[in-house]
C-alpha cells in the first residue's frame, strides 16, 4: 500500500515527520518496507533561466538555448516545443543523475552542436506523468536554486498490509489508524448528500445477492465532458505508480487508493438493455481492460447486458464498455461483493487487481453509498460536469456487527500487561468502536470496516498493539521441570543420517516442497500432485523428488563462484494426495571437484563412487542391514553406465551415481554433479539393543596374511559378485576383501582383470604355506 506524506496529511492533522510516522506505523503492525522521496535523486538540479533559444542548425525540431544557471551561460541543445526564451525550467548538467536514463549525464553533440546538460521533463525525473514538454517553472522562481524550492518534498510510503486488515488499504485508513495511536487528528472527509436531477431509465436487475453481490448501486451521470484528470490527482496517482487515464478512470483509482473503495464506471450509451448481476455462464468470454480475454465458470460474479458480460465483479471491467474521450453518459457502480467469492474468481482467472486486493480483504459496506455512489459521482461531476441520477439500488447492506462482551482484565490475563479499563475504552472509541460499559465488562461493537474483529481475543489485540508492544514487561518464561520429549525411531534415524551426510562434508539444505513443473516432470514416477492456489507460477507443483530443487540450490552456488560443493536434505517427496502417498528421503549431491586444489593431490572430479560412499554411510548411519546388494540399476535421470541402486531382496534401498547430461542441460547447469538417494521409510526397523552391552573385542595373537589375486571375466561381471564370493570362501579366516585394480583396454577384449586383495587371519596357530594356499 502506497501513499505520498501530503496525500496523508490531506486526513491527518499532525506536525509528525516521516521518521516518527514510519515508526509509529511499524509500531502498530503496518510494517513500512520503505520511504522514498523522489526528489532525493535529482536535488542537485537547478532553476535555470532560457535567454536564448534559437533553432538548431541542422534540424527542424530542435532549439539551441543559452541557459543562465545565474553563474554562467550554459549551451544547450532542446527538442521541447514548449522551450523559449524567459521561461524559466530544471537542467540537468553533466554528473547530475537523471532517473529516465538510470545513469549521470554526460556532455556530447546533438547534430554536431555541443550540449553541455539537458533541460527536463517531469516524467524524466520520475516527479510526475507529464512528457509534454520541459517543466515550467514559476516567474518568481529564483535562478540557481534547487529544484526542491520548486517541487516540495513529498515522500513516498510503502507499507506492508496483513491479508486481515483490508481496512488500512487506504489512505484514509492509514490516517485513522495513526490518529488511534496518537500521531495527530483524523480530519473526518465532509459528505453531502448528492442532488439528484432525473430518475434513470437504467433497469437493473441482482441474481447475485446469494452468491456473492449481496449489495449492488448504480448512479449514471449524463453530459460529462471526459478528459485528462487535474495535476494533483495525475501526480498522486503517478506517485504510488499508477498510470492516469482519463478523469473518469481517475476518479475511480483515486477513491480506491484514499478510501479503499472499489468503484467502476460504464459508458452507459456502450450497455445494451437491462443489466444483470448474476453468475457466468460456463464458457463465456469476456475481453477484460488489461487487453486479455477471460474464459469465465459458473459460480463467478458479473455484470452483464444483453450483449453479454460486461464486466467481472469487483475484479475488472470489460473493454467493450469502458470510458473514452467521446464518453458522455456514464454509470457509476458502487456494490459490496463476499470477499471469498471475488477470491475464488481471482484465483482460478490468474488476475489480479487493485479491486480485487481491496475486496477479498473485505472493505466497508457501509461505504457502498456515501463513499462510492455519492462522493464520487460528486467529484466526477466537478472535473467533468454532468448531473447525476436517482440511486438505483438492489439487496441490502449487510447486517450491523453484533456486540462483544469485553473485559478490560482480560489484557492482562492473556498478555501481562495491566491497561486501565478507561484506556481501553478510550483505545477502542478511537478504532472506531462502539463501547457501553455494563458494570466491569464491556459491549462493543466493531466498526463495520473492522471485519477482522470476531470476538475478545481480537480487542485484546487492539487494545495492545495501540497501547504499545514495547509496554510488556520482559518476564522469564517458566521452564518446565517434566520429561523431555524423547525422539521416535524414525526421527532418531533422521537425525543421525543427517550428521553422517554432514560429516561427509555436506551442507544440509532446506528447499521449498513444492517446485515447477517444468522441472518436475524428468522426476515424476506417477501423476503430478498440482497445487490448486500456488503462491508464484513456477512453485505449482509437490516435489516428486528432492533432487531438481538441490540441482537448483547448486545452480545458484555456481553462478555466485562456487563451483565446487557438497548439498544434502532429508525431507518429503510426494507422489499423490493422501498422508500415506509421500515418504521420506536423504538425499546427497555432490558438484564440481571431489577436492580441493592442492600441491600434493591431483584434483578429480565427482564420479559415481563418491555418490556410492555417500549412500552406504547414510544406510549405516540408518543401522540398514548389512546384508545389501549393490547392482546395476537406477531410474533415468541417472547415467545409465556411471549408477547403481542398493537393494535388500527386491526393495530399492537407494540409488546412487553420476546425473544424465540431458538432465543438467535442461536445468543449465555446467559441470558433473552426483548424488544419492536413501529411501529411509523403506528400511527394516533397526535391531533393539539387547542390554548386554558391546561385545568384548577379541584380537588374534597371530599376525595376518594378505594374498592379492586377479581374475579375469567379463565386462559385465560387477566387482561386487567377485568381492562377495571371495568373503565367502571361508568366512572364519578371510576377514576383508578390497578391490585394488581394474584394467581394461584392446588386448583383453570383452574381458576385464579385477584385482583384489585378501586379508587372512589366523586364529587358532601360524598356518603354513599349503594351508594357505587351500584357502
Amino acid at each position: 500500500m502506497k501513499f505520498t506524506l501530503s496525500w496523508l496529511k490531506d486526513f491527518l492533522d499532525t506536525n509528525a515527520g516521516v521518521d516518527e510516522i514510519a515508526e509509529r506505523l511499524t509500531a502498530i503492525g503496518l510494517e513500512i518496507e520503505e520511504v522514498v522521496d523522489p526528489l532525493a535523486a535529482v536535488k542537485d538540479l537547478i532553476v535555470v533561466s532560457i535567454d536564448e533559444c534559437v533553432p538548431h542548425p541542422d534540424s527542424d525540431h530542435l532549439h539551441v538555448l543559452k541557459v543562465n544557471t545565474g553563474k554562467e551561460l550554459v549551451q544547450i541543445v532542446c527538442g521541447a516545443p514548449n522551450a523559449r526564451a524567459g521561461m524559466k525550467g530544471i537542467l540537468a548538467r553533466p554528473g547530475d543523475y537523471v532517473p529516465a536514463f538510470g545513469d549521470k549525464l554526460k556532455a556530447g553533440k546533438i547534430r554536431g552542436v555541443e550540449s553541455f546538460g539537458m533541460m527536463c521533463a517531469e516524467d524524466e525525473l520520475g516527479i510526475g506523468p507529464d512528457h509534454t514538454g520541459i517543466i515550467e517553472c514559476p516567474a518568481d522562481a529564483v535562478v540557481g536554486a534547487s529544484i526542491t524550492t520548486v517541487y516540495p518534498s513529498d515522500p513516498v510510503f510503502d507499507v506492508s498490509i496483513t491479508p486481515n486488515r483490508g481496512d488500512c488499504m487506504s489512505v484514509y485508513g492509514i490516517a485513522r489508524d495513526l490518529a488511534a495511536a496518537g500521531v495527530g487528528t483524523l480530519k473526518t472527509p465532509k459528505h453531502n448528500a448528492t442532488v439528484c436531477g432525473f430518475a434513470s431509465s437504467v433497469k437493473l436487475s441482482n441474481e447475485a445477492t446469494g452468491i456473492g453481490a449481496p449489495f449492488f448501486t448504480l448512479r449514471e451521470i449524463r453530459g460529462v465532458k471526459n478528459g485528462a484528470s487535474p495535476k494533483w490527482m495525475q501526480d498522486r496517482l503517478t506517485a504510488v505508480g499508477l498510470r492516469p487515464i482519463s478523469a473518469l478512470v481517475d476518479v475511480t483509482n483515486y477513491f480506491n487508493i484514499t478510501f479503499g473503495r472499489p468503484l467502476h464506471v460504464f459508458d452507459a450509451d456502450k450497455v445494451k438493455g437491462q443489466i444483470t448481476v448474476r453468475s457466468a455462464r460456463d464458457g463465456e468470454k469476456l475481453l477484460a481492460l488489461d487487453g486479455k480475454e477471460y474464459t469465465l465458470s459458473d459460480g463467478m460474479v458479473v455484470i452483464a447486458d444483453e450483449n453479454g458480460v460486461e464486466s467481472i465483479a469487483g475484479i475488472m471491467g470489460g473493454e467493450v464498455s469502458g470510458c473514452t474521450d467521446e464518453t458522455t453518459r456514464v454509470l457509476l457502480e458502487s456494490a459490496y461483493f463476499d470477499p471469498e467469492s471475488i477470491a475464488k474468481t481471482g484465483q482460478k482467472l490468474i488476475l489480479t487487481s487493485d479491486s480485487r486486493q481491496r475486496f477479498e480483504r473485505g472493505i466497508d459496506p457501509a461505504s457502498t453509498i456515501p463513499v462510492g455512489a455519492d462522493m464520487a459521482a460528486q467529484m466526477i461531476v466537478e472535473l467533468c460536469g454532468g448531473e447525476c441520477s436517482e440511486l438505483i439500488v438492489t439487496g441490502k447492506e449487510p447486517e450491523q456487527p453484533a456486540p462483544i462482551a469485553f473485559d478490560p482484565k482480560r489484557v492482562e490475563k492473556l498478555c501481562g500487561v495491566d491497561v486501565p479499563a478507561n484506556i481501553c475504552k478510550e483505545i477502542l472509541e478511537k478504532l472506531g468502536c462502539a463501547v457501553k460499559e455494563d458494570g466491569k465488562i464491556f459491549s462493543v461493537v466493531r466498526p463495520t470496516w473492522r471485519s477482522d474483529i470476531s470476538g475478545a481475543h481480537d480487542l485484546v489485540e487492539e487494545v495492545l498493539r495501540i497501547y504499545g508492544y514495547d509496554k510488556l514487561p520482559e518476564i522469564a518464561l517458566p521452564r518446565p521441570n517434566g520429561v523431555h520429549g524423547i525422539l521416535q525411531p524414525k526421527q532418531r534415524r533422521e537425525v543421525s543420517v543427517r550428521r553422517a551426510m554432514a560429516n561427509r562434508g555436506g551442507y544440509q539444505t532446506i528447499t521449498w516442497s513444492f517446485m515447477s513443473s517444468k522441472d518436475a516432470v524428468p522426476f515424476r514416477t506417477k501423476d503430478a500432485v498440482l497445487i490448486a492456489n500456488p503462491i508464484s507460477a513456477d512453485l505449482n507443483e509437490m516435489r516428486p523428488n528432492l533432487l531438481p530443487n538441490l540441482i537448483a540450490a547448486a545452480r545458484s552456488n555456481i553462478t555466485k563462484g562456487t563451483f565446487d560443493g557438497c548439498l544434502f536434505e532429508v525431507g518429503p517427496q510426494f507422489f499423490g494426495f493422501k498422508p500415506m502417498e509421500q515418504e521420506t528421503v536423504a538425499c546427497q549431491l555432490r558438484f564440481g571437484q571431489a577436492t580441493p586444489r592442492h600441491w600434493a593431490v591431483a584434483q578429480r572430479p565427482v564420479d559415481v563412487f563418491d555418490a556410492k560412499a555417500d549412500a552406504l554411510a547414510a544406510l549405516d548411519a540408518a543401522e540398514a542391514p548389512q546384508s545389501v546388494q549393490i547392482v546395476r540399476e537406477a531410474p533415468a535421470w541417472y547415467h545409465p553406465g556411471r549408477s547403481g541402486a542398493v537393494k535388500i531382496g527386491k526393495t530399492v534401498l537407494a540409488y546412487f551415481g553420476e546425473l544424465h547430461p540431458k538432465i543438467l542441460k535442461a536445468m543449465d547447469v555446467k559441470t558433473t554433479v552426483c548424488a544419492c538417494e536413501v529411501f529411509l521409510d523403506r528400511l527394516p526397523p533397526a535391531k533393539k539393543k539387547n542390554g548386554k552391552g558391546v561385545k568384548t573385542l577379541k584380537l588374534s595373537a597371530f599376525t595376518p596374511i594378505f594374498r592379492d589375486l586377479a581374475f579375469l571375466v567379463d565386462r559385465k561381471v560387477d566387482a561386487e559378485k567377485i568381492v562377495s564370493a571371495a568373503k565367502n570362501t571361508d568366512k572364519t579366516l578371510i576377514t576383508d576383501v578390497s578391490v585394488f585394480d581394474l584394467y581394461e583396454g584392446e588386448a583383453l577384449g570383452d574381458k576385464k582383470s579385477i584385482a583384489i586383495q585378501l586379508t587372512i587371519q589366523p586364529v587358532e596357530k601360524t598356518m603354513t604355506d599349503e594351508e594357505i594356499e587351500s584357502v
